[in-house]
């Protein structure tokens, strides 16, 4: 009796208790002849109303969606969203003022989207580029493994990255702002070796990120909609195609904010779904009941007692390192980061992506949070090579909400595949245009001609996506995999790239030999590691474990620096950044006034940039600490999480996801109301600076020459106002009489110089100094000068 009370009570939560014979048993590895022993403890149906007993696994069966509407889906919704994005820019072309057409319709418009992109537009393009398949899928896939702490290593390890680039960004706008990629700033550094040495890398890190996106998409739309898996892997990349061509990068702008915007609304509506609406689960205090008695089911290895709801966890604390690693190559590596980077306004780089990086933390940590822990929550029969798939999120939106369910997780999917291909698609094609073809093939490359050649640069890779995407899946290498080994062939570049703008001493020899002398060493540790711990058998499944994996990445990352920090102090470069502005700034292709940095004291002068330089290095390091220790140590106490600590840990989620939303959607559509309402015919397309977004009147005009009295001669946008001038103490100002109380006194108005242009005085007039006098009156003054009316100064120009 004593011995069955003490396995009664091992094996119950509360008043449940988890019938013996199911405790250990998968559906999977019970399986025989389509039959298994495994059962639902909580006796959930699915959403048909049929019971998932006796399953060997979640979609063995028929597609939760019929086939139709998954080619609907990846050519109709395709489509759709094409046609939207190529009518937004076509818009807002037809918007353009006539001034603003030679800034706005060229080549460096083309690939930088005139370096004018707002802070909110750009945050929300950080989070659409970053926001992966593997963000929706694997991140629920590593919750379903290992608990609650799979979530947090997942999106804080990926988060610290962008935070950090914004300091690399700023770097851009301080040292470089002409540029059109990395390997430009790379060229001159190093020379032609390593400029294409780094474009090697550069073009592996896009094919790796591409691959992951096609093959988590591909996969998810023949689970759920039985589409084949070939097909979805070509038209899903050719989807974006044709707006990536004819928009530039400002068309990806576009389609990243409407993309981004669905994602957040659907990653809301799961949560509260989830947590707080009408389900089988419903609230915080049902899922951390399930979740305990998920332990006792099937305990997850390495996690203390088994437990999901606790972070000491051997294997998510290997996850989050080798997260970690692999993700600062998929950004530092990464052209499109640097595209984004280079096409933000100067004051608005180190913003957007702060922004974007703290905002994208909740996608992969409130989704995983939700629909992750609730697959094991309820129990659902998802088998672990289902989870290596990806097919977490769609199994329980399917449990929970049917066949709408199962469409809003493809829909979010699509979108976040296809937001993430048009950056790559951009990104490839900047590097074959500039990078290959102006620099090996035809260096006096026409506008025309850059245009053109990046317009076959997306289509081609469109197609080469496809077709890696089809090889891997035929070799039997999923997202997962990929997802863990990236770090293992990119990591080894990180280092030397940061070093091309932030350290002058890094030798050519030194980047050459840190990156492939990270990428040699990574290789023979991931094998030998892989050997070591499997009897000397070297396969696809053994390199794929979480030891071999972790060995890899890290000497990846680390090897490199070493290398390249070793190698440079011997022989220091001693660099002049002087050269890097000058040289960067010949590779212009055509005039674009935004390629430089500006020398006043306004938010995008030079003094404002080294300010943000200051405050990136803090608040990009401080939030890093922040996010990847002082965090998950405050969290070690509670183990395993109480119900009261899981509702907050769930609530942060719930406030970091609404939050996001806002900054991501509302904050952006704010910054271009005026915009907006060009586009919409609210105001006149003379009104706006078209480039810029902003009324003329509030934007500094260029620096010229105004006379004073010549209306004609004066900027186009000077601004209708002027600065008063008292009349010199010997000068008679005509029509002057006893000055009354609040009356305006008499004298003279002139352009205010404070606007942006300076003045040059009329004939014999002396100069004068803010807020300073005229001395004498101007030579050949008239004596006398009829007012307007008593007591009014005259008006010079009518400029008042």
């Amino acid at each position: 009796s004593g011995i069955m009370d003490s396995m009664m009570g091992a094996n119950c939560v509360g008043d449940f208790c988890v019938p013996l014979s199911q405790i250990g048993v998968t559906p999977a590895g019970s399986c025989v002849d389509g039959m298994s022993s495994w059962k639902n403890v909580h006796g959930y149906l699915n959403f048909k109303g049929e019971s998932y007993d006796g399953s060997c696994s979640f979609f063995g069966g028929t597609p939760a969606l019929p086939e139709g509407l998954g080619w609907f889906l990846i050519i109709g919704v395709g489509a759709i969203f094409a046609i939207f994005t190529s009518a937004i820019v076509y818009l807002t072309n037809q918007a353009l003022a006539n001034e603003d057409e030679k800034d706005w319709n060229n080549s460096e418009h083309f690939s930088t989207a005139g370096r004018t992109i707002s802070a909110g537009i750009t945050a929300a393009d950080v989070v659409s580029k970053w926001t992966w398949a593997a963000t929706l899928l694997q991140s629920s896939n590593v919750a379903y493994k290992f608990g609650v702490s799979g979530p947090f290593w997942y999106a804080s390890g990926a988060t610290i990255q962008v935070l950090l680039f914004s300091i690399l960004a700023i770097e851009i706008k301080r040292k470089c702002p002409a540029i059109h990629t990395v390997l430009e700033v790379v060229l001159v550094r190093w020379g032609t070796a390593a400029h294409l040495v780094f474009l090697f890398f550069c073009l592996l890190t896009n094919l790796i990120v591409t691959a992951m996106l096609i093959l988590g998409g591909s996969a998810v739309v023949n689970a759920l909609t039985g589409v084949s898996t070939y097909a979805a892997s070509f038209l899903i990349p050719l989807g974006v195609v044709g707006y990536t061509a004819f928009g530039g990068l400002k068309g990806t702008y576009y389609a990243s904010f409407t993309h981004t915007a669905i994602i957040y609304i659907a990653l809301l509506t799961f949560m509260f779904k989830v947590y707080a609406g009408p389900s089988d689960l419903g609230s915080t205090d049902k899922v951390h009941t399930n979740l305990a008695i998920s332990a006792i089911r099937n305990p997850i290895e390495g996690n203390n007692n088994g437990s999901h709801l606790t972070m000491f966890s051997r294997s998510g604390l290997i996850f989050g390192i080798v997260n970690i690693v692999g993700n600062f190559g998929t950004v530092f590596v990464d052209q499109s980061y640097w595209q984004g980077a280079i096409a933000c306004r100067p004051s608005a780089t180190y913003k957007g992506y702060l922004l974007g990086g703290m905002c994208w933390f909740a996608i992969p940590f409130s989704m995983a949070t939700t629909l992750g822990l609730a697959g094991r929550a309820l129990d659902l029969p998802i088998t672990l090579n289902e989870a290596g798939q990806g097919l977490v999120p769609p199994a329980v939106a399917v449990h929970l909400m049917g066949q709408g369910g199962a469409f809003l997780v493809v829909l979010q999917l699509f979108l976040a595949v296809t937001s993430t291909a048009n950056s790559e698609q951009l990104a490839v094609a900047s590097l074959f245009a500039y990078d290959v073809y102006k620099r090996y093939i035809n260096p006096n490359a026409s506008a025309s001609q850059i245009i053109f050649v990046s317009r076959v640069g997306v289509l081609t890779w469109g197609i080469i996506s496809g077709i890696i995407s089809v090889i891997l899946f035929e070799i039997g290498i999923g997202l997962g995999w990929v997802y863990m080994a990236m770090g293992n062939f990119i990591g080894c570049a990180v280092m030397p790239i940061t070093f091309a703008l932030t350290w002058k001493d890094c030798s050519a020899a030194g980047a050459i030999g840190g990156a492939v002398g990270g990428l040699i060493a990574a290789m023979i540790g991931w094998m030998v590691a892989a050997s070591a711990l499997n009897d000397g058998v070297v396969d696809k499944d053994t390199l794929g474990q979480d030891y071999p994996m972790l060995s890899g990445n890290l000497l990846s990352l680390c090897i490199s620096p070493i290398i390249a920090v070793g190698i440079s102090l011997a022989a220091p470069q001693n660099f002049d950044w002087n050269i890097l502005a000058e040289q960067t700034g010949t590779y212009i292709v055509e005039a674009d006034r935004h390629a430089e940095l500006k020398e006043d004291d306004s938010e995008d002068g030079k003094a404002a940039m080294d300010k943000a330089y200051a405050f990136s290095l803090k608040a990009g390091g401080g939030l890093s600490v922040l996010l990847i220790i002082i965090w998950p140590l405050l969290t070690l106490p509670q183990d395993p999480f109480s119900k009261s600590y899981f509702g907050w840990w769930v609530t942060v989620a719930f406030i970091w996801g609404i939050v996001a939303a806002f900054c991501t959607i509302i904050y952006p559509l704010y910054e271009m109301r005026v915009y907006i309402g060009v586009v919409l015919g609210i105001y006149s397309k003379d009104e706006v600076d078209s480039v810029r977004g902003v009324f003329r009147d509030q934007v500094a005009a260029p620096t010229q020459e105004a006379k004073l009295g010549n209306v004609e001669s004066a900027p186009a946008t000077q601004m209708p106002q002027g600065m008063y001038l008292p009349p010199a103490p010997t000068m008679p100002m005509p029509g002057q009489f006893p000055m009354q109380p609040g009356m305006q006194p008499p004298g003279f108005y002139m352009p205010a110089p404070s606007y942006g242009q300076p003045v040059t005085m009329a004939p014999g007039m002396s100069p004068v100094t803010m807020p300073g006098l005229m001395t004498a009156p101007p030579a050949g003054f008239p004596a006398t000068m009829p007012a307007t009316m008593p007591g009014a100064p005259p008006v010079f120009g009518g400029n008042v």
